[in-house]
């Protein structure tokens, strides 16, 4: 059983009665503000921070597809095998200690993080590949996980892959997971077909409770000095958050599934643009690392104060009212507004 939230009722009552709740995966949620799949949450004590400080879920950092299919014996034979023939590619991959868990310690992780909270715990798992993989879905859900989040970082490289192979490949992996468990299953993409709206119609179709708009691939980079490719991460900006606006206020009401926004959310105004476009939920990443764990109670207060301040009573009000179906004008979403805005763009800065 979870434990009761030091205080934070309290807090909460003292915020405000507004109505901030809202439904993701059909989970119902106190708030919007979700901590998204991260390092955050490899903590079990700092899982209970994020819950103390008002978050209405937590999703779990992923568990990779490479750990799953490999024992760390092979892992290590895999990472190794051609980097003596060139220096470069030494740092290419990450050593086997770099994964801090593995399967039956992810396992183990779910069950702690529900025995110490009283929040929906959702599990990660972080693939590109239908296989066995998969199946592990069924042995996250007797864990305890309350939902599944199919992070699906694909980068297809082999130039006789059609498009239609590859947005196969999405449909593979979601219907084998959904074939295996109960609980709700969402699944974050990218942004990256040749017609979005039609894969996330298919995806819809096909069973996904929620839809995590959108996975932010990291790129490599090169040092010049050690002459090694190095990972090149990089925490969001809330410029980021352009692409996921558009493509939620142009699916908002047309899809069963939830729709979750993700990338450059840092602030209320971005959650409240996000709201306004159709998320159900919006996911908290990069503020959470700049900032720690008490930065979604901030970013709640300041919410609160903007909807008081606009006379909106809940979050459900806000919800999807500048969507393209709701907005005066619905080519502001599309290419119409694109020649507009080109056309009124200040000679001088041209």
């Amino acid at each position: 059983m979870g434990r009761e939230p030091a205080n934070t009722l309290l807090t909460y009552q003292n915020i405000s009665l507004m109505d901030l709740s809202t439904t993701y995966l059909g989970l119902p949620l106190r708030t919007p503000l979700l901590p998204a799949a991260s390092p955050m949450s490899e903590e079990i004590d700092t899982i209970k921070e994020m819950e103390d400080a008002g978050a209405p879920a937590v999703v779990l950092y992923s568990l990779f597809e490479e750990q799953l299919r490999q024992d760390s014996k092979e892992l290590d034979q895999n990472m190794e095998q051609g980097t003596n023939s060139f220096a470069e590619a030494l740092s290419y991959f990450p050593d086997a200690s770099d994964f801090r868990l593995g399967p039956e310690e992810y396992l183990a992780h779910i069950a702690k993080a529900k025995a110490a909270t009283r929040i929906p715990i959702i599990a990660s798992l972080n693939g590109s590949s239908a296989g066995g993989w998969t199946q592990y879905a069924k042995a996250i859900q007797q864990a305890g996980a309350d939902a599944l989040e199919l992070n699906i970082y694909y980068i297809p490289t082999d130039m006789s892959l059609t498009s239609a192979q590859i947005e196969q490949t999405y449909l593979d992996i979601l219907t084998s997971v959904k074939s295996s468990v109960t609980i709700p299953v969402a699944v974050k993409l990218s942004p990256f077909f040749t017609n979005f709206a039609n894969m996330a119609s298919r995806l819809d179709k096909a069973g996904a409770n929620g839809l995590v708009l959108f996975n932010r691939f990291y790129q490599p980079d090169i040092d010049l000095e050690s002459l090694e490719v190095k990972p090149n991460i990089l925490l969001s900006t809330p410029m980021a958050m352009r692409v996921p606006l558009r493509w939620i206020a142009l699916l908002h009401g047309k899809l069963q599934a939830s729709l979750a926004a993700t990338s450059g959310i840092h602030r209320a105004s971005d959650v409240l643009k996000m709201l306004m476009a159709g998320a159900d939920a919006t996911m908290l990443c990069s503020t959470l690392i700049r900032h720690g764990a008490r930065q979604i109670s901030v970013i709640e207060r300041d919410l609160v104060a903007w909807m008081e301040e606009h006379e909106y009573s809940s979050v459900s009000q806000l919800k999807g009212s500048l969507s393209q179906r709701k907005c005066a004008e619905p080519s502001a979403f599309e290419r119409a507004q694109y020649m507009k805005a080109i056309s009124q763009f200040p000679a001088a800065q041209s």
